[in-house]
Order: C-alpha cells, then structure tokens, then sequence
C-alpha cells in the first residue's frame, strides 16, 4: 500500500546561502523515497526570488505571502503544500539521502501528529574547543541529552521536522510573534506549534527518530562567545513567550529536566576532563555551560517581568491558544 503524499518546504531569505541552498535542494530531489512536492519559500527577497526562480527546476519557488520571518515563510509553504504530511528543511541543511524514508513510516500510526529527526553540526572552522554538545541547540542542532532511539517528546527541532497537513488546517500556522527574523535569533515556533497540536488532539505523539538525519551548516560567527550569549538571551526570551501563549507554566518540564541533568553532566565532564587529561577546554566548557544557563535564565524572566508590567504590557495581548480556521473564524480557545 502506497503511503501518504509529502511536501517539502525550504524556506530562504538570503542570497549569501546560494550554495547551501542548491545543496539542500538537490538533496530533497535524490531521496531514496522521492516527494510529491518541493516547495522553496523565499522571504521578501525579490532578488533571491528572481534568481531562483531562473535556476531551479523540479521545485515550486514561492514568494512569502506573510509577514517577514521564518513563521510566516513557513505557513506560506503549508498554504502551498498539497501533500499529507509537510516537511521542513532549513536553507543552510542538507539530508542524507534516506531521510524522508526514515521519517515518513513513523505516520502509519495514526496518533503520531509530528515527526522530527537529528540535525548533526558540520563547522565550517572546528567546533570550537570551548563549545560543548550539550550546548548544540544554540546552532540548531541535536544536542547531547535527547535519545538515541525514537522516543515521544515534546516538540521536534526546526531544521528537521514534519507535521501532518491536517495539524494546520485544525489549529493554524506558526505563530507570527516567534521564529527567526533576518539575522534575530529568536526562535520555539516549532515548539509552540507542538505544544498546541498535542494540546488540541489529546493522546496524539510527537516523534523524535534520531535516524532520519540532516546535516546542518554552522557558520564561524555563530561558534563564538557573543553569539553564545545572544541566542541564550533569545532563548530565554522565546520561551517566555511560548509560556504566556500557551498559559501553562508546566509546558517547560523538558527544559527544568534539562537544567536537572544534563547541563550538571556538561560542567563535571569538562572538569574532569581538565582534570584528568589536562584539557585546558574542559574548563572553559564547563564556564560557558553555567554562562548560558544565567543568561538564559534572566532573559526568560527579564521578559516575563516585562510582559507582566501594566506600563509595558500591549493591548490585546492574549494568553490562551485561539484555533483559527484556514478561513479566519475562529474555532475555539483552550484553557
């Protein structure tokens, strides 16, 4: 029996990805189990557009009909998308060639609403000696921590993800107010998106499967220490956000496992790892670990504090998840 229509979505914003981008692209076009459809959403970027447009072929090339950011790129591409299960590629990520016959067989049960898969780092310079794995999702990558075999989770990383179209058409897009805007590294729309599917559809999955694998490009800026602490700070900021949409403090369980178990093993690792073997990185591991937890941590509550403020606070701001039809209606609230 044949399985279900995929759509592939990659969404670009730059031309200084060009030849990431082909790369990408023409990785979704040799899989060992081909799509129905290639969709490449460009981001108000009439020049890039253009370009695409002329040099591409075998692909659907879209302009952004939202607005600015990867959440409205994106939910132009599932607006496009015309197969049963929507999946998403970054512009700077490659997969291997079995990918999609990895992810899509996990959606023969029909509780399972989202699949994702690991995104492996490739340095453009080294990873850095003072960059540890625990820390990978800074670049957008599966970070040392999550599981080795397909396991439920809570959400699914960006640059490797998938959804069944019908999760859109039930609770609408990504959220606007979150995702990536140019080069602000904000990002947790995905998160929010899984968080509120599960919340609509009770008993339903999210799927993490650690063998359908993405190779994902890390520039050289995004290995230093200030961008370390900026995407922390950003961090802390989205997931401040995702906790006042959704309404729900306990929505950050995996995060508070996170701090209770991973990071821990993260600073005693580099110390010993300094200790033992004289690894002078180990140490500088260990510091960035508990840096990026501080920094983190104030931009979460630093941003709570600010949305709470009756001075700051903007009009209209909404609390509870609203489900939007595909028509603008709207469908119902969840407490």
């Amino acid at each position: 029996m044949a399985g279900p229509s995929v759509s592939i979505v990659i969404c670009c914003f730059t031309e200084d990805r060009w030849d990431l981008l082909l790369r990408g692209i023409g990785s979704v076009l040799e899989q060992s189990l081909p799509p129905e459809q290639v969709i490449v959403v460009v981001d108000h970027n009439r020049g890039l557009y253009l370009r695409l447009a002329e040099a591409v072929t075998g692909v659907e090339v879209v302009e952004n009909s939202g607005p600015t950011g990867l959440s409205g790129a994106r939910n132009t591409g599932v607006q496009t998308a015309t197969g049963e299960i929507v999946v998403f590629l970054d512009d700077d990520a490659e997969a291997t060639s079995d990918w999609l016959a990895r992810l899509v067989p996990l959606y023969d049960d029909p509780d399972v609403l989202a699949v994702g898969g690991r995104v492996e780092p490739v340095w453009e310079s080294g990873r850095p000696a003072y960059f540890p794995e625990e820390l990978d999702w800074i670049v957008g990558c599966t970070y040392r921590g999550l599981p080795r075999v397909a396991t439920q989770v809570r959400n699914v990383i960006g640059a490797n993800m998938s959804f069944r179209h019908e999760v859109f058409e039930q609770v609408g897009g990504f959220h606007a107010s979150l995702g990536r805007q140019g080069a602000r590294p904000l990002g947790c729309e995905e998160t929010e998106m899984c968080i509120r599917a599960s919340i609509n559809a009770p008993g339903t999955r999210v799927v993490y499967e650690p063998a359908a694998v993405v190779l994902h490009h890390v520039p050289a800026n995004r290995g230093t220490l200030r961008y370390i602490l900026a995407r922390a700070w950003s961090e802390g900021v989205s997931k401040a956000q995702v906790t006042r949409l959704s309404g729900r403090a306990e929505i950050l369980g995996p995060e508070r496992r996170y701090v209770r178990r991973v990071l821990p093993r993260a600073v005693f690792r580099g110390l010993r790892s300094f200790g033992q073997g004289g690894d002078p990185g180990g140490v500088a591991r260990a510091g960035v670990v508990v840096a990026v937890l501080a920094v983190t941590a104030v931009g979460y509550l630093n941003s709570l504090w600010q949305a709470s403020s009756p001075r700051r606070r903007q009009p209209g701001t909404v609390f509870l998840y609203r489900r939007i039809r595909t028509d603008g209606a709207e469908a119902g609230t969840n407490d």
